[in-house]
């Protein structure tokens, strides 16, 4: 059964995002920014909608004082699957996501993520990548937004660790902003392969004030998160 819920909500999510593609040229066309975010939350809302009603996906929010939806942040967040990529757009409504730029190529879905808005990197690309970031942060950041990085640069396993990468304190050297760690266990549910039901836990901890050595700040983060996200994982996994 476990598997037929998996099959049928990959097939259903498909054929809903299949079913936006004809949006895309007229938003392209209209051009209007604000019109083609709300776009995309009705879209990441229907696929959030699907996990719940075809899984029994769930989400549960920790920490919600600590959230910082007042004014701008850093959002930095451990990456296990695609649902945080898709679920942040209704977690923080217009928060700019850096993400790799081999996203674009994917047809439907590509579009739309790049249009979240996202940052999109070159990983690639070394310095002059990093000072893209750092450019276009800027601008998303001066219209209100805050910005959400996944440290470690790519899905990782619930139990796996990886050094973060270094854009996590350019960011935070370069904005001047407090930055907020956010742990989930999305992976426990929404894997590469088979998905299941049950909460995922998204936690959200103390803002880290500007200004702060950069090798301490990048020491405190990555403890934290590897921490949390290993107590967030059910015994069983």
């Amino acid at each position: 059964m476990l598997i037929v819920r998996s099959r049928l909500f990959d097939v259903l999510f498909g054929l809903w995002t299949l079913l936006q593609s004809p949006f895309i040229p007229v938003l392209a066309l209209l051009r209007r920014p604000g019109l083609t975010r709300a776009a995309i939350r009705f879209w990441t809302g229907g696929v959030v909608g699907l996990s719940h009603r075809i899984l029994g996906l769930r989400l549960r929010e920790e920490g919600l004082e600590n959230k910082h939806l007042g004014s701008p942040c850093i959002y930095v967040c451990n990456h296990q699957s695609t649902w945080e990529t898709l679920a942040f757009n209704q977690l923080v409504p217009d928060v700019c996501i850096v993400a790799k730029q081999e996203l674009r190529k994917i047809p439907v879905f590509g579009w739309f993520l790049s249009h979240a808005p996202m940052i999109l990197i070159d990983r690639k690309g070394g310095g002059r990548a990093m000072a893209a970031m750092i450019s276009e942060a800027r601008q998303e950041v001066a219209l209100g937004r805050s910005i959400l990085i996944f440290p470690e640069g790519t899905r990782i396993g619930v139990h796996e660790q990886r050094k973060f990468q270094p854009g996590l304190i350019a960011l935070y050297r370069k904005l001047n902003l407090p930055m907020v760690p956010v742990v989930h266990n999305a992976g426990c549910f929404w894997g590469k392969g088979a998905k299941s039901g049950g909460t995922i836990i998204v936690s959200y901890f103390p803002p880290i004030p500007p200004g702060l050595p950069a090798a301490e700040v990048m020491e405190r983060v990555e403890q934290l998160l590897n921490t949390e996200k290993s107590r967030l994982v059910p015994a069983e996994i």
